[in-house]
């Protein structure tokens, strides 16, 4: 979660927010199979490099938005915080598909090894549900992150309802 400054300036903080939001540097982080869902829509049919968001960068030091994108076991949540610790401010989160978000198929009476949602241990900016979420839902979930940083969304860009 991002703290807002304590002194404001309105005009450039909606300036930084707009190069902030087109200029997205995802991490890669695939846990799991909606890994191969998410480099799909970093490949060239789905291409999100059209919304600033292409680079996806091995280093947390390089990122602001991981996406957590599978299922976290116990033994890897450390390393995930400690990931999500090392990226610098304003970063976010995107949870993407239904292990990221409360465990999946793996949550049930007795489990021992599996996270029951990032938002255990993390600030969860947006929720892509989908087992797995296909990547025209990871493509809605950077224009939701885009709309949540500026405060609007791109004209260009229909809203997608659940229904």
């Amino acid at each position: 979660m991002v703290q807002a400054p304590i002194v404001q300036f309105a005009l450039l903080d909606k300036l930084l927010a707009l190069g902030r939001a087109n200029s997205l540097w995802p991490m890669t982080f695939g846990l799991a199979c909606c890994a191969i869902e998410m480099m799909a829509a970093g490949a060239a049919r789905f291409d999100l490099a059209r919304f600033g968001a292409e680079v996806f960068r091995p280093s947390p030091r390089q990122c602001d938005v991981m996406i957590v994108a599978g299922t976290i076991s116990k033994k890897m949540a450390p390393a995930v915080k400690t990931l999500y610790d090392q990226m610098p401010e304003p970063k976010w989160v995107i949870a993407m598909g239904n292990c990221a978000i409360s465990g999946g198929p793996f949550k049930f009476d007795g489990q021992y090894g599996i996270v029951e949602g990032a938002d255990q241990f993390l600030d969860v900016d947006i929720y892509i549900p989908g087992c797995p979420p296909r990547p025209e839902a990871l493509l809605e979930g950077i224009m939701e992150l885009e709309e949540k940083i500026t405060g609007f969304r791109r004209k260009s860009w229909p809203r997608v309802e659940a229904g």
